[in-house]
């Protein structure tokens, strides 16, 4: 079997197919790391990684377990930060300032880049609370205006229906899958212009997974969006742009069919055909 006929077989939902690599190349870069190294207490992760994102695009970030993928994602929004012993080398240029310049406001910076984690971990309050929390926390207090955002946020991630008569009632009720869009919705209520999601959808029934991906895909009209995931059908599907990762080195990066169907380097062709991973 050919490499264009397993992206084909990859792919197999209609109206989730990437875009042409045309889509993406014209477009302004949001995300810009040169020369990226990482550090956990002298032992390194990440080997002088560069990576252009575009913006409004979805870019998967694809390679074996251990291999750097959600390092290089918590490195957009200085994550790394609260680990110890963590040092950086490099740049990482959001919206064309360094997140690393030592005047830059970490709090606004995650303001900006939103996060979404593998587990969803609702906070125990209600469905209400946990939306508004951010925006309280970033001074907004009138009541009218956190409902506004609430419904909002939670439209936007696709559960305003299934939750409008819960508001006041605990997310912890939710479904699994409820509660990962309950999280999406709570990372887009502090309006982020960039979306990092770390396998959003690993722990979710097919059926989840489908309406996490659909979602995805229809957040990429506003947001730039990054995902790390070890489903190759899910980066065929819903990328952009697919950037594969080994041992903390950025072999190959790319416009997703390119990178699925010709990949410029043997190690990327090994990994997609599953010859290791």
């Amino acid at each position: 079997m050919t490499l264009l006929n397993s992206f084909a077989e990859l792919v197999q939902r209609p109206g989730l197919e990437p875009e042409a690599e045309t889509g993406t190349e014209s477009r302004p870069i949001k995300v810009d790391i040169r020369n990226l190294s990482l550090y956990y207490s002298g032992v390194q992760a990440l080997f002088d990684v560069s990576l252009a994102i575009p913006e409004r695009c979805i870019t998967a970030l694809i390679g074996p377990s251990g291999c750097g993928k959600s390092t290089f994602l918590r490195a957009i929004n200085r994550m790394n930060d609260i680990i110890e012993g963590v040092r950086t080398e490099g740049s990482v240029q959001v919206e064309g300032r360094d997140v690393y310049s030592p005047n830059i406001d970490v709090v606004a910076l995650r303001r900006r880049v939103g996060m979404v984690f593998q587990k969803s971990i609702p906070f125990p309050k209600s469905v209400f609370e946990n939306i508004a929390y951010g925006p309280r926390i970033s001074g907004t207090g009138n009541r009218r205006v956190l409902a506004e955002i609430v419904e909002r946020s939670l439209q936007r991630a696709a559960l305003w229906d299934e939750v409008k008569d819960r508001l006041q009632h605990s997310a912890l009720a939710l479904s699994g899958g409820q509660q990962q869009r309950l999280c999406i919705a709570r990372a887009l209520a502090t309006n982020p212009h960039i979306l990092l999601m770390d396998e959003p959808a690993s722990a979710l029934d097919p059926a989840s997974t489908s309406r996490i991906e659909d979602l995805i895909f229809e957040l990429k009209k506003n947001y730039t969006i990054v995902i790390v995931t070890h489903n190759m059908q899910q980066a065929a599907r819903v990328s952009d742009r697919t950037a594969f990762f080994f041992q903390g080195r950025l072999i190959e990066a790319g416009d997703t069919r390119g990178l699925f169907t010709k990949p410029s380097e043997q190690q990327t062709e090994d990994y997609i055909t599953g010859r290791f991973g």
